[in-house]
This record gives C-alpha cells, sequence and structure tokens, in this order.
C-alpha cells in the first residue's frame, strides 16, 4: 500500500470512506521496511475531501489525477512511491476541508493542524522514526500547527511550498520539542508575492505581520529559505544535479511544485538526505529578493564612466 489516504474531521483524523484509520494504518507500517520514509502530503485552500469535484484525493494527492485540470500533478508518484519498489516507503494523503472563504479555511486549518499531530502520535505507536511532511499554501499552517504540538523526533524534514503562513507561527512552531529537531525547507518565489500580500491583507488585517515567503530572519540552523527563482539559487542547485528552469510568469501561486526539476529535488530531500544537508543548502542559498522584485524590477540609471563612457547600470 504505497499511498494511504486520511482525512482531518474536526480536530481527528479519519480514513478517506469506510474503514479504521488505526488497523489499517498499523497494517501498513508493519509492512514497510526498516527505513522506509514516511511522507504525509498536505493541499492547501479550496480544496476538500468532504466534496467529490473539489477533493484532493482526485487531484494533486492521488496517484492518478484526472486529466481535466492544468494544475493537477500527482504528488504521491513524483515522490517516488506507487512504482512497485519494497522500499519506497507510504505516503500520506491528508486532506481537510479548506473550502469557503479565506478566513474560513484559515481557521479549519489549524483545527486541521491538531488532527495532525494524533495522526503522528498515531504513527509512533507502531513505528519508530519521524515522519516527513510536504505542504502548500495553507496546509503550510496545518503542518506548523501540527509541529507545535507534537514531540521531539516526531517529524523529519519539513518541505513548505508557497506557504500561506505567518512568521510568528513558524518561529512559534519552532520553538517547540518538535520544531527544534526538525529540519525545515521552505521554497519560496517572489511569484507568489502577490498571494503573499493578499493574504496577510485578508486574514491579517496587515496586523500579524509577513508571511514566510519573505523568509524569516534570524532562523535557527535547522530552517532554510530556498528562493526557487533567484538565478544564485537555480545556479547552486544545478551545480548539485537539479536543473530548475527559470520561471516564465510574474505571478504564480503553483510554481513551487508545478515547475520541471523541482520533484527530483524534493523526492532526493526526502530520500537521500544525506547527500542534502541543511548546512549545504544553506550555503547555496542567497538572501531572499525584496518583495515585488519581479513585477517591479528596480533599475539604477546609467552612470557615465570616467572615461567617457556609459557605465553599467544595475537591475
Amino acid at each position: 500500500m504505497p499511498l494511504l489516504r486520511v482525512n482531518a474531521q474536526s480536530d481527528r483524523p479519519a480514513l478517506h470512506g469506510d474503514g479504521n484509520l488505526d488497523g489499517t494504518l498499523a497494517a501498513a507500517l508493519a509492512a514497510l521496511p526498516p527505513g522506509a520514509p514516511v511522507v504525509v502530503m498536505i493541499h492547501g485552500f479550496k480544496f476538500s475531501p468532504f466534496r467529490h469535484e473539489t477533493s484532493p484525493h482526485r487531484h494533486i494527492l492521488s496517484m492518478a489525477p484526472r486529466r481535466a485540470c492544468w494544475k493537477a500533478l500527482s504528488w504521491p508518484r513524483h515522490l517516488g512511491f506507487g512504482r512497485g519498489d519494497g522500499h519506497e516507503g507510504l505516503a500520506i494523503a491528508l486532506g481537510w476541508d479548506g473550502s469557503g472563504d479565506i478566513w474560513q479555511a484559515w481557521h479549519r486549518a489549524g483545527i486541521a493542524g491538531a488532527a495532525l499531530a494524533r495522526l503522528l502520535r498515531m504513527i509512533a505507536c507502531h513505528r519508530a522514526g519521524p515522519v516527513d511532511i510536504m505542504a502548500h499554501s495553507l496546509g503550510a499552517r496545518v503542518a506548523l500547527t501540527a509541529l507545535s504540538a507534537s514531540g521531539a523526533g516526531a517529524v523529519g524534514r519539513v518541505v513548505l511550498l508557497s506557504a500561506a503562513a505567518f512568521t510568528h507561527e513558524a518561529q512559534a512552531a519552532l520553538d517547540t520539542p518538535a520544531g527544534r529537531s526538525a529540519e525545515v525547507v521552505n521554497v519560496t518565489s517572489r511569484e507568489n508575492d502577490v498571494f503573499d500580500a493578499l493574504f496577510e491583507g485578508f486574514v491579517g488585517g496587515f496586523r500579524l505581520g509577513r508571511t514566510i515567503g519573505s523568509g524569516l530572519r534570524n532562523a535557527p540552523r535547522n530552517w532554510v529559505d530556498l528562493q526557487i527563482d533567484k538565478d544564485r539559487t537555480r545556479e547552486g542547485l544545478a551545480a548539485l544535479g537539479f536543473r530548475i528552469p527559470a520561471p516564465k510568469t510574474r505571478v504564480c501561486h503553483w510554481s513551487s511544485y508545478l515547475r520541471p526539476g523541482l520533484f527530483p529535488l524534493y523526492r532526493a530531500l526526502i530520500r537521500d538526505r544525506a547527500a542534502l544537508p541543511l548546512g549545504l543548502l544553506r550555503q547555496i542559498a542567497p538572501a531572499q529578493d525584496p518583495r515585488w522584485s519581479r513585477l517591479i524590477p528596480v533599475r539604477l540609471p546609467r552612470l557615465r564612466g570616467p572615461w567617457g563612457g556609459a557605465g553599467l547600470a544595475r537591475s
């Protein structure tokens, strides 16, 4: 069983469809060889497993997503699950109710985080070792809330994609037993600036601070901001064997999983973490570009050199 579908029903996890979650989970974990990864995948805003037409289990969290949507790319398959390899591990697709308006979804994301924390405790009862997490958009709040409510060693690596979460939420999550023992890769892009600003305005009323899309200042050593639309970051990743093309758009909330070349990186972060320690990622990840730098490039006036010719302008 490479994929297990679970839903957050309020603050408790439940098997998607009929069946007993604890028994099904125990059997799936017992079948894993030692060292095989267990990865929880979390969707974002607007998805809901309780509505057929917006179910993430038919979309990004499916082995075979419906093809009607251009954003339907199978996360579990691209992370290396469902290939018949006995060592591939277990992917857990966590659905939660992200429907309604952004305020309702933001509130439910916090409740779903409590369900994820319960799920992590259930996994720990049947299998030793940390669980990895990959989350997009508002799913990042689900992940960070669960981190805050879990014990040391419960979570291994957390990969956050275009996260809709405030910096104070991330800092609070990191200052917990699970947060101090986990490793977090915060994947950002200036393509997401519009969405970050809208989130800060509508949800926070510009009073709750910035999202982690601008990076986390004074981050501890177990946190790395990885700006995937920055040339120097892409050059560093290419030197490690991960070739990621430059962005084709200026605004996109989904490029953090749709852009070619990214899933090999995410797969390696989970399956070959010894080859990608956070210290190495930190070396190739320069400081974040300022917000709006892709929409409003800053150009300095051309200066004349001492020889009378035009000097170089920076951009």
